[in-house]
């Protein structure tokens, strides 16, 4: 992955941690990724930089997702 797509998925995520920030049921621990200290707008880090943020970032919202998952009973049906 280039180092601009995966400024772009950074910036997604972000997108997405900002708006699950917004909603009252949702908890993301953004501990790891607060700690690097990079945001989407950081271009000039590193491309391992972004990609270490882009992996905390995402391991924080999947695990939120994991948890929520683990209380709510998904009925197995199809369309």
């Amino acid at each position: 992955m280039k180092k601009q797509e995966l400024i772009h998925l950074h910036g997604l995520l972000a997108e997405v941690s900002n708006q699950c920030a917004e909603w009252d049921n949702c908890q993301i621990d953004l501990e790891k990724y607060e700690a690097k200290g990079i945001r989407p707008t950081s271009i000039h880090k590193s491309k391992t930089d972004h990609k270490a943020a882009v992996f905390a970032l995402a391991g924080g919202i999947t695990k939120n997702m994991r948890e929520e998952g683990e209380q709510e009973a998904v009925a197995a049906t199809a369309d």
